[in-house]
């Protein structure tokens, strides 16, 4: 009984924001791993994309920078959009309706291909609040946006040239 009691207090936190410098515009996310006392910085930039696709895409890189699926995960981000996306399972009818009208397709089935693997808990936190991880996770998305070596967001940019073409 000792014994599980330890092992269900045993879990990873990935803390996570987007930002865009305009909307869409430049953008980045930041995440934070943490585990045991020990953290990990993501980060990543795009030169034109949306503050919506970096709040998801923070979640997705964090997820796919872990070494395990042992240990349950709990996820913290300031975004409604994804959030409640996930815990209210809009996503899941969305899928069941080819996404009709629905944007990040790409990004939200990449997600859900993580999530089948991870025992997942989302929980919003108010951004720009004092919380210090989400403080650092802005941060980390801040830079992101504004570096000079900044990714091509494909299916962001052609779907913004051809609406409704891609995927």
């Amino acid at each position: 009984m000792y014994l599980r009691h330890i092992m269900s207090d045993s879990y990873i936190e990935i803390f996570t924001d987007g930002s865009s410098r305009g909307n869409p515009g430049p953008g980045g996310y930041g995440a934070i791993l943490r585990y045991n006392g020990q953290l990990k910085e993501l980060n990543g930039g795009f030169r034109r994309t949306t503050n919506n696709r970096m709040e998801l895409l923070a979640v997705i890189s964090a997820l796919e920078h872990l070494k395990t699926n042992k240990l349950p995960i709990k996820v913290y981000s300031d975004s409604k959009y994804v959030i409640d996306a996930i815990t209210k399972k809009w996503v899941h009818g969305w899928v069941k309706k080819g996404f009709k009208g629905k944007k990040n397709k790409d990004l939200w089935l990449r997600y859900l291909n993580l999530e089948r693997q991870f025992n997942l808990q989302f929980i919003w936190v108010k951004g720009h609040n004092g919380h210090p991880q989400n403080e650092r996770c802005d941060q980390l998305a801040v830079a992101a946006a504004m570096g000079s070596n900044l990714q091509i967001d494909y299916t962001f940019e052609e779907e913004e040239k051809n609406p409704g073409q891609l995927l």
